[in-house]
């Protein structure tokens, strides 16, 4: 063998025997989940909450980032553009199953362009209108709206978002279709909704649960086949009298294409330590939700269920002919 070779062998044996120790160290400074929503929204609070747990963990501090905008494609690109080293991750919900279908053209691939690391929760959503809505059941608020479509505004976070998803389901189970209102949230939009400005929403409990409480909003049903433990008095849909309107909303977490395995398998490990601990599931079910079995905070479960969501909703996005570009 030539020196030159030697040499080059040297080095590739060098770098494969550097990126295992240099796994073995991770992490040895704060680490970054990027939320491509608004702060204050359902998102945000998810990740707020497993972050704090998994930092405690991991032994570094994990920041929440948001960078909303453009249906949460923004943030995404941040983190499919970021160095694969475990220190930018992203913290998505069902929008990573919808966007290959709603976008034609992005800077990123949705797909290819992530490494997923574990499922987090699956949160139940809820239609809910301003607090002087003239409706205090759904078979009361459907008649209202589809008698005054034309007047009523429905607030969603942006093609693409739960809350869009949600809102499309709903219209066309009633067979009307109201004006639609984008924000960069739900956490703005439910501010509008508090305030009067904005008439309906579908949102997830993480970010209704409190308003509801509260009796800040008015709720009609919620988007599940049975009710839920934090909400016991609000019935499903289907128990209101319409059919068909299902949705719930998952989380996961995901890293940039090519982070190595090891970090993957650690950031799991600290994921699932996050969704094993009392306060978390405590808080959790608070706001209308649980975390996922353990065996689906892992990578291959999640990459698995990813897969299948997506092709899930890729029929049901092209029928309704709406894209996001």
């Amino acid at each position: 063998m030539s020196p030159t070779r030697r040499l080059l062998g040297a080095l590739a044996l060098g770098a494969l025997a550097a990126a295992p120790a240099a796994a073995q160290q991770y992490p040895t400074r704060p680490i970054s989940i990027v939320v491509p929503f608004a702060a204050g929204g359902p998102t945000d609070t998810v990740s707020r909450l497993v972050a704090e747990v998994m930092g405690r963990d991991l032994g570094q501090n994990v920041v929440v980032e948001n960078v909303g905008g453009a249906g949460g494609t923004l943030g995404a690109n941040r983190v499919a553009q970021a160095r694969p080293d475990g220190y930018t991750l992203l913290l998505h919900h069902i929008g990573m199953a919808t966007t290959p279908a709603l976008y034609r053209r992005l800077p990123y691939d949705p797909v290819n362009g992530f490494e997923p690391i574990g499922l987090i929760t699956e949160v139940p959503m809820t239609l809910i209108a301003r607090p002087d809505f003239p409706a205090n059941t759904l078979a009361e608020a459907v008649a209202v709206m589809r008698q005054r479509r034309d007047q009523l505004n429905y607030a969603n976070a942006g093609i693409g978002a739960a809350s869009h998803l949600c809102g499309l389901l709903l219209m066309s189970r009633i067979e009307a279709a109201m004006t639609t209102v984008p924000f960069r949230g739900t956490g703005p939009a439910m501010q509008e909704i508090l305030g009067g400005r904005v008439d309906l929403m579908c949102d997830q409990t993480t970010n209704t649960t409190e308003q509801i409480r509260a009796r800040a909003v008015k709720v009609f049903a919620v988007t599940t086949r049975e009710r839920v433990s934090a909400l016991p008095d609000v019935p499903t849909a289907a128990e209101a009298g319409l059919q068909g309107l299902e949705v719930t909303i998952w989380h996961g977490l995901y890293a940039p294409r090519g982070t190595p395995a090891p970090v993957i398998q650690r950031l799991s490990q600290a994921l699932q330590a996050a969704l094993r601990d009392q306060r978390l599931i405590t808080r959790f079910n608070e706001l209308g939700t649980a975390p996922v079995a353990q065996d689906q905070a892992t990578p291959a479960a999640h990459r698995a269920f990813w897969l299948a969501e997506i092709e899930k909703w890729r029929p049901l996005i092209q029928a309704a002919g709406q894209y996001a570009d």
